[in-house]
């Protein structure tokens, strides 16, 4: 079994686990979902009616925490604000990995040492720990919902869970 993890989740994976019916898999890989309020509000209150809005809102298990204002400000510079509390969170927090997909926001969460994952390294843990039996066609699921993965990526990550030879 894996070792459960804190995570500080941006916006874009809780909806994509949403969109693919697969957002359960968050308590179940992790000890505690940490969000904040900025990730909470794009996703629930600007995004109501959104795919994955619905469902975010309702789950009682994601812990609304707010960063401190100093840590964010620089960072919203580079990335947008739910991002920035994102990461400005996980900075203060020890032993967490904050939830990525935007490609700046990662590479400024690896600037700042910060353990990092997206919604495809999820998937991954969430295969290795059995609790899907398939990541390709979860795969499939996010680009028929309109998320981009990089092919690269998709081939490494099923080679690496031996379903693409």
């Amino acid at each position: 079994m894996i070792e459960k993890t804190v995570i500080v989740a941006d916006s874009s994976p809780l909806i994509a686990l949403a969109v693919i019916k697969q957002l359960a898999l968050l308590p179940q890989l992790c000890s505690k979902i940490i969000v904040p309020p900025a990730v909470w509000d794009e996703v629930t209150v600007r995004g109501h009616g959104l795919p994955g809005a619905d469902e975010v809102s309702q789950v009682t298990w994601i812990e609304i925490q707010t960063p401190k204002s100093e840590v964010v400000k620089p960072l919203t510079i580079l990335v947008d604000r739910g991002e920035a509390e994102a990461i400005a969170l996980a900075s203060v927090l020890p032993d967490c990995t904050v939830l990525l997909d935007d490609a700046r926001a990662r590479r400024v969460a690896e600037r700042l040492n910060l353990r990092r994952i997206g919604t495809v390294g999820l998937l991954r843990r969430a295969k290795q720990a059995n609790l899907i039996d398939k990541l390709k066609p979860h795969l499939e699921a996010l680009q028929q919902g309109g998320i981009y993965i990089r092919q690269e990526l998709i081939d490494a990550v099923l080679r690496e869970v031996g379903e693409m030879t």
